[in-house]
């Protein structure tokens, strides 16, 4: 996909619009899992999500190679509209982002505030995608992809932070939406010429690239009901699943309870708040737990985009009960 320069390149297209992110070894965490640990905290970039640094170089490019585009039109569940909507923002690029119905209110206003056009259509995102692609046609505007080169390129400046700081991870657990974050690990790592082990992350209730990792092929699935919305994706990217196939060793499944373990324990051990898929790499981790042991591992937590409803249910009330339990 790209060289070693070319990523470099991308990195201080990326650097212009933020610093690099934190990678912090959190004693309390090392001490649940039993191993070293870092962490890699994409939940502080400026949208609070790893995303942002695709769009970045995503629409550098376009602006650089292609000014008079008229606008940039894509589809999310919310990090990947955030992202393009900050770097059209940045860029004086107009954008429209399709999101399904019951997408979250918090991302939704996020895109808004940041100047795109937000609309709302279909029960899950492979709608709001099949849409957003009707109206790319109609209006002759710029579709970005889920995935695309540039996206992975961008996404793989977190990995050269980390994998550049931190040389000496032996597993490092990724979680996978469409695809964009493990790929520019895999790559990164491959560019730096290290061993280190990747591992992808899937939601038991979306799971398509995990079956297809297993079948070999793309195999699509009929629902992605998971609440880690980061996660919830029905039909995998064949060129994004052959980079995951080649360079990943295996792909976790976790359930949307052991995510929201997972959230609580970002929480308790850091005092840093994961969205679903940002916690996703943790629970993994924990499930795998007797594996780690005597290892260093990398954690990404891709970002702290978590709706306050999904807070509340995962974090706050969890929190209460246990507080009454032992009161009495």
């Amino acid at each position: 996909m790209f060289d070693l320069g070319q990523l470099e390149h991308a990195h201080r297209i990326v650097g212009a619009a933020m610093p690099p992110t934190p990678a912090h070894a959190w004693p309390l965490l090392a001490q649940r899992l039993g191993a070293d640990v870092v962490v890699k905290h994409e939940n502080h970039t400026p949208i609070g999500a790893f995303k942002v640094r695709g769009g970045l170089v995503y629409v550098e490019r376009l602006q650089r190679e292609r000014a008079q585009t008229s606008g940039i039109i894509s589809a999310t569940r919310g990090n990947h509209g955030q992202s393009l909507a900050f770097a059209a923002r940045r860029f004086g690029v107009p954008a429209t982002i399709y999101v399904p119905h019951g997408n979250s209110i918090e991302k939704n206003q996020s895109m808004r505030t940041l100047g795109a056009n937000l609309i709302e259509h279909g029960e899950d995102f492979q709608s709001a995608r099949e849409e957003c692609e009707r109206h790319a046609e109609r209006e002759g505007l710029e579709l970005v992809p889920s995935f695309h080169r540039d996206l992975v390129m961008g996404v793989a400046t977190y990995a050269l932070e980390l994998l550049r700081a931190a040389d000496d991870i032996d597993v490092l657990y990724v979680p996978i939406g469409q695809g964009s974050g493990i790929c520019g690990c895999i790559l990164a790592r491959d560019l730096l010429g290290l061993k280190t082990e990747i591992v992808g992350v899937q939601s038991t209730e979306a799971p398509s690239y995990a079956l297809s990792f297993a079948a070999g092929t793309v195999v699509k699935t009929n629902s992605s009901n998971t609440l880690a919305d980061g996660m919830a994706t029905r039909v995998p990217d064949a060129e994004a699943l052959a980079i995951i196939r080649k360079g990943a060793s295996h792909i976790v499944q976790v359930t949307d309870d052991e995510i929201a373990d997972a959230v609580r324990a970002y929480w308790t051990d850091t005092h840093n708040l994961a969205e679903g898929a940002g916690a996703a790499a943790l629970a993994a981790a924990l499930q795998e737990k007797s594996k780690l042991r005597g290892k260093r591992v990398g954690l990404i937590l891709s970002g702290g985009n978590i709706d306050f409803d999904l807070f509340w249910k995962w974090i706050a009330r969890n929190e209460n009960v246990t507080a009454a339990k032992a009161l009495a």
